[in-house]
């Protein structure tokens, strides 16, 4: 039995070690062989010098270049890269799977034909105290939703996992990533996954470390462009592939509309302002069940406001370029939140 791990990287030079390690570290009976491929978007920060001294210690680690540096050609060049294989394992650089992932991802695939897809449960790790708080919003329904694999604490069908392992012939089947998409590419595969007729399973027992990343920034731009490019998703498919993702533009939408009512009248204003009270209290509520100190629920409260208005906001964009005036994405848009 052959396993291939592709892992797409590019800059990861504090924590590619542990990642590999953690895989070569995995509970595995010794019938079943794994080989590593790290796809890098040519970094600069040594992670590539890294990777080097670590092929020393696993003859059967690779690294393959992806000239790209874009997500969904690392994980395509990876994929092909591997060959004759029964399995792909995908694994983020930053992602630190427990020692059972791997086996139990292989188990569930095996043990049931109709689930194509198996993933685990995310464990935040932080790197400084805003990382803390962010991991701490987006573990909440709040903060991202219900059925979002980040706030699942059972074993259940859902619609898209992190770490996912596949079947080789998946592949063969539906096509590989698509390479427009620099974000959501994953989200877009997994949906053509449930299209052909195959099923997700999200494994509560098998957990993976993943280390947030830290500023407001970057949570900002990461969920403008989940936004932006959702809507490019839904474009290619011709259709909206979830329901909840049309809440936060929604939102944007009624805030925009919101600021206008005063000029209206008084009484317009109060009644549309319900739904914005409803939310403020909302947001408080789910701010005081995560934290306990005035300084956190304000931090809290401000990071629910990125994730929904952020995500809006993009989502607006996406449906002004993509579908009303029939454009591609934007140049801007393909710099990821690093």
């Amino acid at each position: 039995m052959n396993i291939a791990v592709v892992i797409p990287c590019r800059n990861e030079v504090l924590y590619i070690e542990d990642t590999i390690h953690a895989i070569y570290n995995s509970n595995l009976p010794d019938n079943i062989n794994i080989e590593v491929f790290v796809v890098d978007g040519m970094s600069d920060d040594g992670t590539r010098e890294k990777v080097y001294l670590l092929s020393n210690s696993y003859s059967n680690l690779n690294l393959v270049d992806n000239k790209n540096r874009l997500t969904p050609f690392a994980f395509n060049i990876g994929i092909k890269a591997a060959g004759l294989t029964d399995f792909i394992q995908i694994v983020g650089a930053r992602h630190i799977l427990s020692t059972n992932y791997i086996f139990n991802c292989l188990n569930k695939l095996q043990s049931d034909k109709s689930i194509w897809c198996v993933g685990g449960r995310v464990e935040n790790q932080y790197v400084n105290e805003v990382s803390k708080f962010i991991s701490l919003a987006m573990a909440s329904s709040f903060g991202v939703g219900l059925g979002n694999f980040r706030t699942l604490n059972r074993s259940c069908f859902t619609d898209t996992v992190t770490s996912p392992m596949y079947p080789s012939w998946v592949f063969e089947k539906i096509g590989f990533f698509d390479e427009e998409l620099v974000r959501n590419q994953d989200d877009e595969f997994n949906y053509r996954v449930k299209l052909r007729g195959g099923k997700i399973f999200y494994e509560n027992d098998i957990s993976l470390k993943y280390y947030v990343r830290g500023t407001l920034n970057n949570l900002w731009r990461q969920f403008f462009q989940y936004g932006y490019w959702k809507v490019y998703v839904n474009v290619k498919h011709s259709t909206v592939t979830t329901i909840r993702q049309l809440l936060p533009p929604f939102f944007v939408l009624y805030l925009m509309l919101f600021m206008f009512t005063l000029i209206i009248g008084k009484s317009v204003f109060l009644i549309s302002s319900i739904p914005f009270l409803l939310y403020i209290f909302s947001s408080l509520f789910f701010s005081l069940k995560l934290v306990n100190s005035i300084r956190k629920v304000f931090l809290i409260f401000i990071i629910f406001k990125i994730l929904h208005i952020s995500y809006g906001f993009g989502y607006l964009k996406g449906i002004i370029e993509f579908v009303i005036l029939n454009k591609k994405p934007s140049d801007n848009q393909k710099r990821l939140s690093r």
